[in-house]
């Protein structure tokens, strides 16, 4: 994703859920806070509710 004004926020997880975040990052190329932001972001599109973006994205994502 690309960087923006941004507002950080404390996220708690279960191990568990972090452990699966951790691995998912990793097989996608991500960190674990850009594959937090892709999360939330798709699921913010899947339901209609994505923020247009004017940044230079050209769509990959």
């Amino acid at each position: 994703m690309a960087k923006q004004d941004s507002k950080g926020f404390l996220l708690r997880l279960d191990r568990e859920t972090m452990e699966m975040v951790e691995k998912w990052a990793a097989q996608e190329f991500r960190s674990v806070n850009g594959q937090l932001q892709w999360i939330v972001a798709e699921s913010l599109r899947r339901h209609g509710r994505s923020v247009k973006r004017k940044d230079s994205d050209n769509g990959q994502n």
